[in-house]
């Protein structure tokens, strides 16, 4: 992509509203355009990040057998007070309403949609066990919209929802899940704690947690540095100072961003919804449930949080906009300013041709300054320089966005040196 044709620029200061420093720094980067408190647009640099980061995500659901599907919204009043959610729990007190005729709410999240789906499916034991997902926006009245992506009104969501004959089976697959879990954040850069917490109104059984930790993160985790234990403060029993329970160290208090959590439903939704199915003896038994959230959006505004520096964003490689930010420099003698242009379009459509995804900085009326200034914010994590001093040497110039020391390369070997990178 030329970036001469991104319709966004980037802003000098920071918005005046927010004190998150994934706000800060994608609303400055234009990234995201922020609409009214906890909602916000995804720019076109922002939507590739959040397709990539999806993208991640739906490989390692499909690995432990996910099915993909795509729910509606909008969800009929009568599921939800087959559960009795409409009026208490999550259905009273952050679910929009619409109580005209239509008597439905918007999903904030989708128990009761699936189960209603799956118990029209499964007769028995045979059809199960069932392993079903979507990413899709959840809507939630969120009394405390003041962080950016970290906590929204609106938000992209991966809901994974396992249905099973037994505990066992449910126990089992809940396992899995854990590490796929694992896998998604090692691949976003994100080092995750897993960390027992509350049901928060979705079960009565404690759930699981995903924290990293991070100076500004909203939750508090009482944690053992060798990653034995880990709770939220909100049910810990446990202090700073303590013994961890399971190795005795000195346990620790730090917050925390939490970035996914799994849940362990139990019978809760089916024995309401009547969600059963026939075992091997020919009984009627509820199904047992599993649910496995991941808010996307507020993965992207974890990975900012704890990746970037004071220039800007620092975009780990996987779920970055581009692979390459290749900036030319012209400007001076105009023979030698043509010449960098040439270099740089042919250098351009050739990596293009090579699949390489890059940002293509062709600005004419911007400075070198303000150019790697840019680049420093967008945080693109691998920059090529094209300029006369680099052309005197037939070569560009390399830097890693995290990195202070750059490299010249010869542009006949750049190929080469990319595949290095695995860039290609």
């Amino acid at each position: 992509m030329r970036q001469s044709k991104l319709f966004t620029k980037t802003k000098k200061q920071a918005p005046k509203d927010e004190k998150s420093i994934n706000a800060i720094l994608l609303e400055r980067a234009d990234f995201i355009y922020k609409e009214m408190a906890g909602v916000y647009s995804f720019l076109p640099l922002g939507l590739r990040v959040l397709k990539n980061i999806e993208e991640i995500v739906r490989e390692e659901m499909n690995k432990i057998s996910g099915q993909e599907i795509s729910m509606a919204v909008l969800q009929p009043k009568k599921l939800w007070q087959e559960t009795g959610r409409w009026s208490e729990g999550i259905g009273k007190s952050v679910m929009y309403k619409c109580e005209g005729n239509g008597k439905v709410g918007l999903g904030p999240t989708h128990e009761e949609m699936l189960t209603d789906i799956i118990r029209n499916y499964v007769q028995s034991f045979e059809d199960l066990p069932l392993y079903i997902y979507q990413i899709q926006t959840k809507f939630r009245k969120e009394a405390r919209a003041r962080s950016g992506l970290l906590r929204g009104r609106e938000f992209k969501m991966k809901d994974l929802y396992s249905f099973h004959s037994s505990e066992s089976d449910f126990k089992e697959y809940y396992e899995k899940s854990k590490k796929a879990y694992f896998q998604i954040f090692k691949r976003c850069d994100l080092k995750a704690i897993i960390t027992e917490a509350s049901g928060a109104g979705f079960t009565k059984e404690h759930t699981h947690e995903f924290q990293v930790i991070a100076k500004d993160g909203e939750d508090k985790i009482i944690y053992c540095p060798k990653l034995h234990f880990s709770q939220n403060k909100e049910i810990s029993k446990f202090k700073a100072g303590d013994k961890c329970p399971l190795c005795k160290k000195i346990l620790k208090q730090t917050k925390s961003i939490e970035a996914g959590n799994i849940f362990p439903l139990g019978i809760k939704y089916s024995k309401a919804m009547k969600a059963f199915f026939t075992d091997k003896d020919g009984k009627r038994k509820p199904i047992v449930m599993g649910c496995y959230g991941m808010g996307i959006s507020r993965v992207m505004g974890a990975i900012v949080e704890i990746h970037h520096d004071q220039k800007g964003i620092i975009w780990p490689s996987q779920v970055s906009p581009f692979e390459l930010h290749l900036i030319s420099l012209e400007g001076g003698d105009k023979k030698i300013s043509k010449k960098i242009k040439q270099i740089s379009e042919k250098l351009y459509k050739h990596l293009q041709n090579s699949g390489v995804e890059l940002l293509y900085d062709d600005r004419e009326d911007k400075s070198p300054g303000e150019k790697f200034v840019d680049a420093d914010l967008i945080g693109i994590p691998y920059r090529i320089v094209v300029s006369k001093r680099t052309l005197e040497k037939n070569s560009v110039e390399f830097k890693k966005r995290d990195k202070e020391k750059t490299k010249l390369v010869k542009i006949k070997e750049i190929d080469k040196f990319l595949k290095q990178l695995k860039i290609h």
